[in-house]
């Protein structure tokens, strides 16, 4: 696509790399196909390929408007679009970088500025979290069913295996992001991926110091507060890097998403460059490490059979890992339903169920109804954002895939 950006845009790095990505995109319109806000709502300004002029138009010197940061903010982020691009436009970078230029030519509702400062106050922060997932937890009871559905139930701790390998010395060793709202909301992900790789003898490292990913912060137009973030883990995970662990094992797709992305985020930071760079190549969702590893598949016993699962768009889109958790419950024995428009969001998207609620909803009715469709009797995802939204108006159990699967080793 041909550009004529302003020389005030050009001379900045973002201004520069925005640019560059705008003119890979030819035009084509295939994104529109896979765009969940466009099957919706049928506005090109609320397709990929629309929102590509949009920021064109701001890079170009016109005036940024209300119109288009709403546009904007409707953008799931999803990254199917980038799937389906046949020209590799790396759009998911674009609208971030769209976002944080109009952000900085308008001015936001007060309430709206007010919702989005809480969330970035409250989520990347596990203690503020759990007092008010706690208290949410203890007034649920009383609360409207609006509120109530929105609320998941305390998870009962499970027991983690003691470790098995019979020599310490060569026993492998990993990090591990505990997350923010993972580790309130359904710490047992973790608990379970432990238990299944010591029986892989496999030890799992997690650091106190590590934080939020600053996918949060990011997605949200915080940029140098989520490099903050990013610097934080950094510098609590390269102690053990340096000692050789061989992978940072992330649990949820939507923070390996980002986590994979630390050196490209951070390239210009003199400090962190090289970092942040064997960090992203570190970084692997626990499917990839389940996927690489001999599963002992005799002393897998499946207790649920007919299970539907959630290809998180953070997993599918932003990993390009479509079809690793299938091929591994598929070879543990479990049989997995057909889901229609598996490719779609379900509308969690990290903020986007709070920010856009309605469109938000719209998706979750859509995603359950193909989820549902052959009645499996569990719904499994690979992402916490994910699982908390289907949960919440699901007919069946939701969980994390791993939970499953350490379930039903013997």
């Amino acid at each position: 696509m041909q550009t004529q950006t302003t020389e005030y845009y050009l001379k900045s790095a973002q201004g520069k790399e925005a640019d560059n990505i705008i003119r890979s995109c030819v035009h084509c319109g295939f994104c529109n196909a896979t765009c969940p806000t466009y099957q919706l709502l049928g506005d090109e300004r609320d397709s990929p390929r629309g929102r590509i002029y949009l920021i064109k138009q701001i890079l170009e010197g016109q005036t940024a408007s209300h119109s288009t940061q709403t546009h904007l903010d409707r953008c799931l982020t999803c990254r199917s679009c980038e799937t389906t691009c046949p020209s590799g436009v790396q759009y998911g970078r674009l609208v971030d970088i769209g976002r944080q230029l109009i952000n900085a030519k308008t001015t936001r509702p007060f309430t709206d500025q007010i919702k989005r400062f809480a969330l970035r106050k409250l989520l990347p922060y596990p203690r503020r979290l759990a007092t008010i997932l706690k208290t949410g937890q203890l007034l649920k009871p009383y609360l409207p069913k609006r509120f109530n559905q929105q609320i998941p139930d305390r998870q009962k701790p499970r027991m983690q295996a003691e470790h098995i390998h019979k020599d310490p010395a060569q026993t492998r060793k990993m990090l591990i992001l505990q997350g923010c709202v993972q580790s309130i909301a359904t710490p047992n992900t973790n608990s379970a991926t432990a238990n299944i790789l010591q029986k892989l003898g496999i030890q799992l490292i997690s650091p106190k110091q590590a934080g939020c990913c600053g996918a949060v912060s990011q997605h949200l137009s915080a940029e140098q507060e989520a490099m903050d973030f990013m610097r934080r883990n950094i510098d609590a995970w390269w102690p053990d890097i340096e000692q050789g662990v061989s992978a940072i094992i992330i649990t949820a797709s939507g923070c390996g998403a980002m986590v994979k992305e630390y050196g490209y985020v951070l390239q210009h930071d003199p400090q962190y460059a090289d970092k942040a760079s064997k960090v992203s190549t570190l970084t692997k969702d626990i499917s990839e490490i389940l996927a690489a590893e001999k599963l002992p598949l005799e002393r897998i016993k499946p207790s649920t059979q007919n299970i539907a699962f959630q290809s998180p768009c953070t997993l599918q889109h932003g990993q390009k890992l479509d079809g690793v958790v299938e091929t591994i419950l598929t070879r543990c024995g479990f049989k997995l339903s057909h889901v229609d428009d598996a490719y779609l969001c379900c509308g969690s998207a990290g903020t986007y169920s709070i920010l856009q609620a309605k469109l938000s909803q719209q998706l979750l009715h859509n995603k359950l109804t193909a989820l549902q469709k052959h009645q499996p009797e569990l719904i499994v995802s690979a992402n916490i954002g994910c699982q908390l939204h289907l949960q919440s108006q699901a007919s069946v159990p939701v969980k994390h895939w791993v939970e499953l699967l350490d379930e039903s080793f013997i």
